[in-house]
């Protein structure tokens, strides 16, 4: 896996100068375990731990300093590796003590597939005691390997450049596969059926119904067998209930919990500036986004994977505070995607299939914000910039300028 020996390993290295302890979070079966076993190839000294084996799981019981038997090369610090410890009741107890005593004999790393800061089950609390990553499906930009430095896109990120290596290929790839390194990997349609049906059983009837402790896991399916008919659109929970007859409190609970274990994730409006803004609904997109039907949906929810992973690397690495949101007003004029930093706009982008003509909402929203804006199109070789007053937009293929991203 040593395409995760780029973007990641960037990360891992400025906040693992630091004492604190490293949390990597990420969607099951994202690469995390991979990963960790990569960053131990850097240490002369490791143990590698996983809750889910028995034998691991009575070793802490039995003895919570059972790292200490770590074998030694040499004098240099260890790198010790708790994977899935979020699921132990105590977990956070145990991390606390563990960290409080030894920080400065031992490097500690903790995985989990969930958001480690949604398992709260009472206990002391961990906090200054770690820097937590998200590791993410491959996207684009980490296949490609074109990324640029972040402070050169900031500066000015609808400059023409070069794209140095093929991203065409790639992208076709995770339209028909996603970027979970498994059926990408593979690469054929029938590991990806096998895989995204399987996949989602277990998240749903495995993990999330364990760990949620939730009853009605007939209606929780599908609620959730619903939402790729949603993408691309402010997401009425309101009306989800009614279709399922559950309650609105339910559907909201459920739509948190599939944000918490990595099954989807949301982005709110943006509303400065904008006059009759849509300012509650969020959009709703998926991480394993392969199956969508709708080609226009599927390629906006790609588009949001991208811009989700770059803004939650810039936020992991504290380049700023930034987020991702989409335009909305009461006349249903849209922008697909705003970045901002600091809750100030940077950038716009939107989204075409085909239609490489600037749209009239972006012009619209531009002139209001006066910041850069992007138009995606989902086919090879466009490259152009064209006015819109005095500010400019670009009209580019997507693999294109996605592969650029930090």
């Amino acid at each position: 896996m040593e395409i995760r020996r780029t973007l990641y390993e960037n990360i891992w290295d400025k906040l693992s100068a630091h004492k604190q302890m490293i949390f990597i979070a990420g969607p099951r079966q994202g690469g995390k375990t991979t990963f960790t076993r990569i960053l131990a190839e850097d240490f002369r000294n490791s143990l590698y731990f996983n809750w889910d084996i028995i034998d691991d799981k009575r070793n802490l019981i039995e003895n919570p300093s059972f790292y200490e038997e770590v074998h030694r090369r040499d004098n240099s610090v260890p790198l010790i590796i708790f994977d899935e410890l979020h699921k132990y009741s105590n977990w956070k107890n145990y991390l606390k003590s563990v960290y409080d005593r030894d920080k400065s004999n031992y490097k500690f790393v903790v995985s989990g597939s969930g958001r480690l800061d949604m398992y709260q089950k009472g206990g002391d609390s961990l906090a200054g005691r770690y820097f937590i990553f998200y590791l993410w499906p491959f996207t684009l930009a980490e296949l490609a390997g074109n990324n640029l430095a972040f402070e050169q896109f900031l500066a000015d990120p609808i400059e023409v450049r070069a794209s140095p290596n093929e991203t065409r290929t790639i992208w076709n790839k995770l339209i028909r596969f996603s970027g979970f390194p498994d059926p990408y990997l593979d690469g054929t349609e029938e590991f990806y059926r096998i895989w995204s049906n399987t996949y989602k059983k277990q998240l749903l009837r495995e993990d999330i119904r364990d760990l949620a402790s939730l009853r009605n896991i007939e209606d929780v399916e599908t609620l959730f067998s619903l939402l790729p008919s949603k993408i691309g659109s402010p997401l009425s929970m309101a009306s989800l209930s009614r279709d399922i007859h559950v309650s609105f409190d339910s559907v909201r609970s459920w739509i948190e919990i599939f944000e918490n274990f990595f099954l989807v994730f949301r982005i709110a409006p943006w509303t400065g500036k904008i006059s009759r803004a849509i300012t509650k609904e969020k959009k709703l997109y998926l991480l394993d986004y392969a199956g969508i039907d709708s080609p226009a949906a599927k390629f906006e929810n790609m588009v949001a994977l991208e811009l989700f992973r770059a803004v939650s690397n810039w936020n992991d690495l504290g380049l700023g505070n930034f987020a991702l949101h989409y335009i909305r007003n009461r006349e249903k004029e849209e922008v697909d995607f705003l970045i901002s930093n600091n809750h100030n706009p940077l950038l716009l982008i939107e989204t075409k299939l085909s239609d490489d003509h600037a749209s009239k909402s972006l012009k619209k929203f531009q002139k209001v914000l006066n910041i850069p804006a992007v138009q995606l199109v989902n086919k090879s070789d466009v490259c152009k910039i064209v006015s819109n007053n005095h500010m400019r937009i670009m009209i580019i293929s997507a693999d294109h300028w996605l592969s650029l991203l930090p």
